[in-house]
């Protein structure tokens, strides 16, 4: 599904260039679920950026589905964005005057999907995720596990290729922690690709599979490091 070759990233400030990933080498193959793990500064944020499709601007390649994401455009990136990549982040990233159905409904309104059918398909997604009793709350009403479960919905809802979490349980407290890491691990036991990157130590008791970067190289890679 996913295939890095020969990765290499530089930050360029100045007169300073700094190497940020060195030669970086793995593929990730369709239904893993993986932790891309290291302290600050390691590299791992950088990774994200890439296989998020959210930063280009490096040598080597990146293929995804079969896709040389360096030699497409950026109408063509965006567009697998939104249909191949679905993104959980830290900071939740909802509308605050929206309400969790709402919230989970913007990437089919952008889409052009009829309301009735974003109404449909949002409430399968959150009765999956266990809040079709909040589907009405906006995010001021809802807990931080709350909250995370609709960000997840909303990744969920155009059927992605991958699930690509950014320190998911970086806001929450150790329950919230646990039943997030196993909304995650039932998702994966139902077929879905899920790329989690973090740095703490919790996660690696749920994933199959850890990737540890430190000082932009990955230093190990394999199961329960």
């Amino acid at each position: 599904m996913l295939e890095v070759n020969n990765l290499n990233k530089f930050y360029i400030n100045g007169d300073m260039k700094l190497h940020a990933l060195k030669n970086i080498n793995f593929n990730i193959k369709d239904g893993e679920f993986i932790a891309i793990m290291g302290s600050s500064g390691s590299g791992k944020s950088t990774m994200m950026n890439i296989l998020g499709c959210l930063d280009r601007n490096f040598s080597g390649k990146y293929i995804l589905d079969k896709i040389d994401i360096s030699k497409i455009g950026e109408k063509d990136i965006s567009s697998i964005r939104n249909q191949k990549i679905g993104f959980v982040f830290q900071s939740f990233n909802l509308l605050s005057k929206l309400t969790a159905l709402e919230n989970v409904e913007l990437p089919l309104v952008y889409a052009g999907v009829n309301k009735k059918e974003r109404e449909i398909r949002a409430k399968e997604i959150l009765t999956k995720v266990g809040l079709i009793d909040r589907i009405h709350h906006k995010p001021t009403e809802l807990s931080g596990g709350q909250k995370q479960r609709v960000a997840i919905a909303r990744a969920l809802i155009n059927n992605p290729s991958i699930i690509l979490a950014d320190e998911p349980t970086g806001n929450l407290d150790s329950i919230s922690e646990k039943e997030i890491m196993e909304l995650f691990t039932e998702l994966n036991n139902q077929g879905k690709t899920i790329i989690i990157v973090s740095h703490e130590p919790e996660v690696a008791n749920y994933v199959k599979r850890i990737i540890l970067f430190k000082d932009g190289e990955i230093i190990k890679d394999g199961e329960r490091l």
